[in-house]
């Protein structure tokens, strides 16, 4: 099977890649990714050489460069996306080029193709705060800030596309994810290296903000149950059920690298901030077996672990224009 995943020198994509060659002896991947400012191919480099794999550099807002690398495929799993709310309330234009325009190529290449599957990969953001209750595959979309409208117009493209054309693409929405390889901007990762570092990690308003997590190897299980047996034209969601406020996730990670409350700083909250998500998996659970294994306390630990393990990683990410982002982010926030 020859399998096309876009995105994959970032964090789900190089974790997706590993865990299909370990899977799969017959697997050939393809790695087309721009390498933008979250894109490492260090993340990869243990596997750089295993004959399997090829990257090719390139932008899935690119029409030209996906119709080429989407060409004798099996199966599409778009990974490629402009992912960080912060980042789209600073720079929007990024994520509608990649995350709908790009769709958009990946489902015409698809289509001219007549690629057997296409996965895409998407966010629970895009039903907005839940304030009571889960989101289901049939709830409405509610986006509230540029990165969810923009994964919830792509995520319109691929049902007008399965409808209209037959194309064969799979949705699916993920709650938060966690894990290596992640780029230090994230809550997860950002807060370790700033406990590790003997800094302060900056706490949105008041803190309980209520996430639901799901480790990196569960969301790779859950892709690989759906690209093998879900339904072409169907929405799969994919969540835990495990749902706590960032402060508590920040007391986790307090005691993990044994930092004291003094560590935390409240800054202002980032506008129009979703107060809740908590998505409804049981479709994924009930037609196609899959079940999370990991809990989020052993998961964490894992994840801190590698981060204590891989400074060098961590340090080569943070280039300048990172420093620049975090200082225009967080330097205004404090109260």
């Amino acid at each position: 099977m020859k399998v096309l995943l876009t995105g994959g020198a970032g964090f789900m994509g190089s974790n997706m890649i590993h865990y299909l060659l370990r899977t799969y002896p017959d697997v050939e991947i393809v790695n087309f990714d721009d390498l933008t400012y979250a894109g490492n191919l260090e993340s990869l480099a243990d596997i750089a050489g295993d004959p399997r794999y090829t990257f090719v550099k390139g932008d899935i807002a690119d029409a030209e460069a996906v119709d080429k690398a989407v060409e004798g495929v099996d199966l599409v799993l778009n990974y490629a996306a402009e992912t960080h709310v912060d980042r789209s309330i600073l720079e929007p234009k990024a994520f509608i080029d990649t995350n709908v325009y790009g769709v958009y190529n990946i489902l015409e290449a698809v289509r001219k193709h007549k690629t057997p599957r296409y996965v895409q990969i998407s966010t629970d953001e895009v039903f907005g705060a839940v304030m009571e209750g889960e989101s289901d595959e049939s709830s409405k979309f509610e986006p509230r800030s540029p990165y969810s409208a923009s994964k919830a117009a792509g995520d319109h493209l691929c049902k007008a596309y399965a409808i209209t054309y037959g194309v064969p693409v799979i949705v699916t929405h993920s709650c938060n994810f966690y894990g290596p390889y992640q780029f230090p901007e994230k809550l997860i990762p950002l807060f370790t290296m700033n406990l590790l570092e003997g800094k302060t990690v900056p706490v949105y308003g008041d803190g309980m903000q209520v996430r639901e997590w799901i480790f990196t190897e569960d969301h790779c299980r859950a892709i690989d149950v759906i690209a093998r047996k879900g339904n072409p034209g169907e929405v799969y969601n994919i969540g835990t059920g495990y749902r706590v406020p960032n402060i508590d996730v920040t007391k986790k990670l307090l005691e993990l690298t044994g930092r004291g409350e003094d560590a935390i700083e409240y800054v202002k909250d980032r506008p129009g901030h979703d107060r809740r998500y908590a998505i409804n998996s049981n479709k994924l659970r009930n037609e196609l077996g899959w079940e999370p294994l990991t809990s989020f306390e052993d998961g964490l630990a894992k994840t801190v672990k590698w981060y204590q393990q891989n400074r060098e990683w961590v340090d080569r990410c943070r280039t300048g224009a990172y420093k620049e982002y975090y200082e225009q982010q967080y330097g205004n926030r404090y109260e």
